[in-house]
């Protein structure tokens, strides 16, 4: 199974789009959002996903009650812990809210910094898509794993 992940879309609704667009056409089958989404309007944009999707607040998701109510629940406090393929996967915004070493997860996916990273500690994957908004690095790029073989690629979009 491929999972789509992203994080720190910050309102940028052409960034957002793009990596829709990137995911329906990679056929995806669940995509995962690691937090900052900032206005409830973002959630529209996600309607559009040709699969089915969950995301965590960020700290900087201010309105919570008006993205949780639009998004239908889809958007939870973190850390988020769910089964995929098989596989165990913590959702967290900041990975300085979890010990990561010692989280029980095959893969354990973050955002915050802003910075793309994919790093593998014994056997669990530590990845963050970095920021799909492009404000701060001038850079925007989301996540495509592939939850058979673990493999991650990051994406500039």
């Amino acid at each position: 199974m491929k999972i789509g992940v992203f994080s720190d879309t910050h309102d940028n609704l052409p960034k957002i789009d793009k990596a829709v667009r990137f995911f329906n056409k990679n056929k995806v089958g669940f995509v995962l959002h690691a937090g900052d989404f900032i206005a409830p309007f973002v959630v529209a944009r996600l309607k559009h996903l040709a699969s089915d999707w969950c995301g965590i607040f960020g700290n900087n998701d201010g309105e919570r009650k008006g993205l949780s109510g639009i998004s239908e629940g889809k958007i939870k406090v973190g850390p988020l812990r769910l089964k995929l393929d098989n596989k165990n996967i913590t959702l967290v915004h900041d990975i300085n809210e979890i010990d990561a070493k010692r989280e029980p997860a095959d893969v354990v996916i973050f955002g915050h910094t802003h910075k793309a990273q994919i790093t593998k500690h014994d056997n669990k994957l530590l990845i963050n898509p970095g920021e799909c908004a492009g404000w701060l690095t001038n850079k925007s790029t989301i996540a495509l794993i592939d939850l058979t073989s673990l493999s991650v690629k990051i994406v500039t979009i």
